[in-house]
């Protein structure tokens, strides 16, 4: 279905549009050294990739079909878009281009059959134009918020369609992104599709500037149902015989947290096992740090099993309490076995929550900190359904943890709500199909 009218004022004029966008490409040219820089072009052959130098090869015969996403989180996302591309499309070949090079590193995982992985080019013209004369895409995909004005308008120039795939945009962003409306309005009048996520974004979108007729809402196509992978034996042993209290996904000072509800939860629970999962891997040391300074022997998951750390440091994955997981990949696998789900990202602003699908495909209780607004489709029917809550800290999350620990059928049943809140939601990926695939045709 399409979007609601928009409330807000129609977007200023094309004049407007026309010395805004103006500038902003003028400015990119002695922009790029420092952008450069901060996006991490240290060596060779990221700057190659972020100046769109870098070559792509593909099948001769092969139509073109570029997605671009910000990072891990949205390469989840596109995955199953990219996948039922392949098998609808079998002429097509795919080039993924992400903002970081952990998202990189994630396609290439995820997304294997892809014919190249890059990191995206910055949005200097110069840049987007190198980049897109390597690629002459048949069709663009930017995933959720990735709204870049060079990228869109250069795209759409170079004879591409155009669309935003798993579209979200909050209400910050939308006042974010407002300061530039021109800019923004005359980028999203070049799509050939918006597919969103929820009636909100299309509200939103449309607000921005989109045209309305475009804007049409298929669901997130990040809940997909499917089973995980089986977790390796390393991580089966650490898990196996005993309550597992997963904290997934977490930012700076939710470990903490975690950590101080989790020695008190052992006192009642002396058999239950905490993992934690940085959301950010280059964090992973500074996390190793507080376990230690809670006293709690630890294992990392990118370490063998019986190379404990900490205090008494005991022998064999059974016997150590945490697991810092601190590899890619394995999460969700992890998730499905999990007693209890705290998903991070979520007790402070601004990050807005991190991904609440997995642990309740799974069938397992989900807690969450108040900031979710990232996740407010699936939180809300989480929330409404039974199958998690909402805790503010330490205290709380013990109390939760307590609660659905004392009692194994309220904890499953809470579990069963949350898996049943999940199926309600799954599918977006299908109908997103759908609508990519006649116009994929249509080129």
């Amino acid at each position: 279905m399409s979007g609601a009218e928009p409330s807000a004022p129609r977007p200023p004029g094309t004049a407007s549009a026309g010395l805004l966008g103006a500038l902003y490409r003028a400015l990119w040219y002695p922009a790029l050294p420092f952008a450069l820089l901060a996006a991490g072009g240290f060596n060779a052959a990221d700057r190659r990739e972020r100046l769109g130098y870098a070559p792509i090869a593909t099948p001769p015969a092969a139509r073109r079909v570029w997605i671009h996403a910000a990072s891990v989180g949205e390469i989840e996302a596109v995955r199953p878009i990219a996948r039922g591309l392949l098998q609808r499309l079998p002429d097509a070949a795919l080039i993924v281009t992400t903002m970081t090079a952990a998202g990189r590193d994630a396609a290439r995982r995820r997304i294997p059959d892809a014919a190249a992985w890059r990191l995206a080019p910055l949005d200097c013209p110069a840049s987007m134009r190198a980049f897109l004369a390597r690629v002459r895409p048949a069709l663009a995909l930017i995933a959720e918020t990735e709204l870049w004005p060079n990228l869109l308008c250069a795209a759409a120039r170079a004879g591409a369609r155009v669309a935003i795939v798993n579209g979200r945009l909050s209400e910050r962003s939308l006042r974010r992104y407002r300061l530039i409306q021109p800019l923004i309005a005359g980028a999203l009048g070049r799509l050939d599709l918006a597919l969103v996520q929820t009636g909100d974004d299309a509200r939103r979108f449309i607000a921005l500037g989109a045209p309305a007729p475009i804007v049409i809402v298929t669901g997130n196509t990040k809940f997909e149902r499917g089973e995980p992978p089986p977790l390796r034996p390393e991580l089966r042993d650490f898990a196996a015989g005993r309550p597992l209290l997963v904290a997934g996904s977490t930012a700076p000072g939710e470990e903490r947290m975690a950590l101080n509800a989790y020695r008190n939860l052992r006192e009642r629970f002396p058999e239950l096992a905490l993992a934690l999962a940085p959301r950010h891997l280059d964090r992973a040391a500074a996390v190793g740090t507080e376990i230690q300074a809670a006293g709690l022997a630890y294992a990392r998951a990118s370490a063998p099993p019986s190379a404990a750390i900490g205090a008494a440091a005991p022998a064999g994955p059974r016997a150590t309490p945490v697991l810092l997981l601190d590899t890619m990949g394995e999460l969700r696998t992890l998730y499905a076995h999990a007693a209890i789900a705290f998903v991070g990202g979520s007790i402070a602003p601004p990050r807005g929550g991190q991904n609440l699908a997995e642990p309740a495909a799974a069938a397992v209780p989900v807690i969450f900190g108040p900031h979710y607004e990232n996740q407010r489709q699936m939180g809300d029917a989480l929330l409404d359904a039974g199958g998690a809550r909402v805790v503010r800290d330490a205290a709380e999350l013990e109390s939760v943890c307590a609660e659905w620990l004392a009692d194994a059928d309220a904890r499953r049943a809470a579990g069963a709500r949350a898996r049943g809140a999940f199926e309600r939601l799954a599918g977006g990926s299908a109908a997103t199909l759908d609508h990519l695939e006649r116009l994929f045709r249509s080129v």
